[in-house]
């Protein structure tokens, strides 16, 4: 769905809004009594046109009722499958369901779209709404962090499937989003341990985001959180190495300062030591020695 089709909608569902509230027995809308399609005269819904269906619809959107809106698009698919505004219902059952908080069924409809119209212009909009259905869902930083890796895999698609489509660059930056608060989630329990003195498991948590997660912005405080974790194993080296890699790449940052206060402190000095896997790190990340 192109930026100037979804306006085209809206403008389409705010005149239909404004015709339902005029329009008489004779109108499409107001032919409609009920949720469930009756109609004023008492006809089932059986007896209506896919595009008075269609418009009823849009006009629940409109008026905020999506839930309704996702009924009426899901009975056209059901009573005119292979009209072409069935597959328009389909994108806009999708959309509602979304609206509507009602992610599983919003995902379901989705992919319905991708699988029966896979080249089609809607088909990266379906697909995009497919990864909000989980992006949308990602919990705070402490729960369980299963929809988020969810959602990373469907923007992907969406980045890798349609790249010049009007939905890449949203993917991109919700990509970064999500990247970003799976680390958060390890320096979460990188902080718990640490906390409780259990250095060995914080350490390896902080690890993983500055291996894993060099890009995300968590990377500083996890390298200064390595300095703390080190040091209070004795291990030097490690703790020394972590500072001059936080030294070279983030010296504007308060990490670094905390840094530094902790190992001048000891008399020790932020460079490089020993052969750990913060010495590769270090190369890599430092002097640019990624062989």
């Amino acid at each position: 769905m192109t930026g100037a089709r979804a306006v085209r909608l809206a403008v389409v569902a705010a005149l239909t809004l404004t015709l339902g509230a005029c329009s008489g027995g004779g109108g499409g809308l107001g032919l409609f009594e009920n949720r469930r399609g009756v109609g004023s005269n008492g006809a089932p819904i059986e007896a209506f046109t896919a595009q008075q269906i269609f418009e009823r619809g849009e006009f629940e959107n409109a008026r905020g009722k999506h839930d309704d809106a996702a009924f009426y698009f899901s009975e056209i698919e059901r009573l005119y499958p292979y009209s072409e505004l069935a597959k328009r219902a389909l994108i806009m059952q999708a959309f509602s369901y979304h609206q509507d908080k009602d992610y599983e069924a919003s995902r379901s409809a989705s992919q319905r779209y991708i699988d029966f119209y896979p080249a089609d212009e809607d088909a990266a909009y379906a697909q995009y709404l497919l990864a909000l259905s989980y992006y949308d869902q990602i919990d705070e930083v402490g729960r369980d962090q299963g929809l988020t890796f969810l959602a990373l895999q469907s923007l992907r698609t969406v980045i890798e499937r349609y790249p010049d489509s009007e939905y890449a660059r949203s993917s991109i930056l919700k990509f970064d989003l999500a990247f970003d608060h799976l680390a958060g989630k390890e320096m979460e329990i990188g902080r718990f341990y640490l906390r409780r003195e259990h250095y060995t498991s914080a350490i390896n948590r902080f690890r993983v985001v500055v291996e894993d997660f060099q890009t995300t912005t968590h990377t500083a405080e996890a390298l200064h959180r390595l300095v703390e974790g080190y040091l209070s194993l004795g291990l030097t080296d490690e703790a020394q190495t972590a500072g001059a890699i936080l030294g070279y790449n983030y010296q504007s940052t308060d990490w670094y300062e905390d840094s530094f206060k902790l190992l001048t402190g000891r008399g020790l000095e932020l460079e490089a030591a020993g052969d750990s896997w913060l010495r590769q790190v270090y190369r890599q990340m430092v002097r640019g020695d990624w062989l």
